[in-house]
């Protein structure tokens, strides 16, 4: 598949700073930037809101990776999957948790707590969600409530993430070949 929009956007201000610090951070300027350069207001607004959520701090790192990750697959959005792996194994995650979220009920590498998270983010990337009461209490008993909140809005950003890159064609970029995590063979 191909990108369904042009890649090589307009070159506006805002677009060069966000290359710059792309680049700084990722390494290369990826792809959901250069989709997103095509409407300014939009590539403003999840800058803003990236950068954001990035300081969020009251749920645990790795919680917050494997629901993330659950969701990407979940919806089957391999660009989020790539760039995931590599970025959560470049933090220090574990890299057989990586390899093992698309079969996170069959592997013995989860403890409750994040089967719990995983099970929850799968929920909410179903459409319609499918959150039960009884798993959400439960969560919210063992994180907390501003933890909770923080799990809910993130699986509800890597939805609009997931589903934005899906929508838009936007495939691996190749992160996942700068860390020796292999990519599940159904993706």
């Amino acid at each position: 598949m191909t990108a369904r929009i042009p890649l090589a956007p307009p070159r506006t201000l805002l677009f060069r700073a966000v290359s710059w610090y792309s680049n700084r951070v990722y390494g290369k300027v990826i792809d959901p930037l250069r989709a997103a350069a095509h409407h300014t207001g939009v590539l403003w607004a999840q800058s803003r809101l990236e950068l954001s959520a990035g300081r969020w701090k009251k749920l645990d790192p790795q919680l917050k990776a494997l629901a993330v990750m659950a969701s990407a697959t979940t919806i089957g959005c391999s660009w989020c999957i790539d760039f995931g792996y590599w970025e959560n194994h470049r933090h220090g995650m574990d890299p057989a948790k990586l390899r093992d979220v698309p079969v996170w009920r069959e592997s013995g590498v989860y403890a409750p707590l994040e089967r719990d998270v995983m099970e929850y983010a799968e929920a909410m990337s179903l459409t319609p969600p499918q959150v039960g009461d009884d798993l959400a209490e439960r969560l919210r008993g063992a994180l907390g409530e501003a933890a909770f909140i923080e799990l809910t809005t993130m699986v509800a950003l890597e939805n609009m993430r997931s589903r934005t890159n899906s929508a838009l064609g936007l495939t691996s970029q190749g992160f996942k070949d700068r860390c020796e995590v292999d990519r599940p063979a159904n993706l």
